[in-house]
């Protein structure tokens, strides 16, 4: 992978694998390195998807203006008071990884509160499994799951065509990274 080296340490996403446990929502406050800013017209409704729905927590708020949402470490969004949304669904989208288990669960939550907002999920050639979720803001969200990795499989194939292979090839502790 030429400069690249394996740092999954400095990250909140779990090895894939059947066994693998999301973290708990991160409620630190930190400098965000990245984050989303998605216009609501509709702060409250907004909250209660993307809380119930999508499995995020209010950090914290400033009513009627702004509300802070967290799942896990720097996977942050602000939701802000706007006059109105987008139409339609831009074709850009903003992905937030979860664990496989929590895929199914996800789904059925998103369209039990919207019964249209949710397409696949599917599986993809870089060995995740997405799931596409339309919020009611009208924002394109991926949910995305590593899946444990398999040295055999056309996705290691795919990833390896690119240069990107298991790091410590060969060692139990590094399964599931690519």
């Amino acid at each position: 992978m030429g400069d690249h080296y394996d740092a999954f340490e400095i990250s909140p996403v779990p090895v894939p694998g059947p066994d693998a446990v999301a973290p708990e929502p991160f409620r630190g406050i930190y400098g965000m390195p990245a984050f989303v800013t998605i216009p609501t017209s509709d702060l409250a409704g907004s909250l209660d998807f993307w809380i119930r729905g999508l499995g995020f927590v209010d950090l914290f708020s400033i009513p009627g203006r702004l509300v802070h949402l967290r799942r896990w470490a720097f996977q942050d969004v602000l939701l802000v008071a706007a006059p109105s949304v987008p139409e339609e669904a831009p074709a850009i989208s903003i992905s937030f990884s979860c664990v496989l288990n929590q895929i199914d669960s996800l789904v059925e939550a998103c369209r039990a509160l919207r019964p249209h907002s949710v397409d696949g999920p599917r599986d993809t050639p870089w060995n995740t499994r997405d799931v596409e979720v339309i919020t009611p803001e009208n924002a394109r969200i991926i949910l995305t799951a590593g899946k444990p990795f398999d040295p055999a499989s056309p996705e290691a194939r795919n990833l390896a065509a690119v240069g990107i292979t298991p790091a410590g090839a060969g060692r139990d502790d590094n399964e599931g990274h690519a």
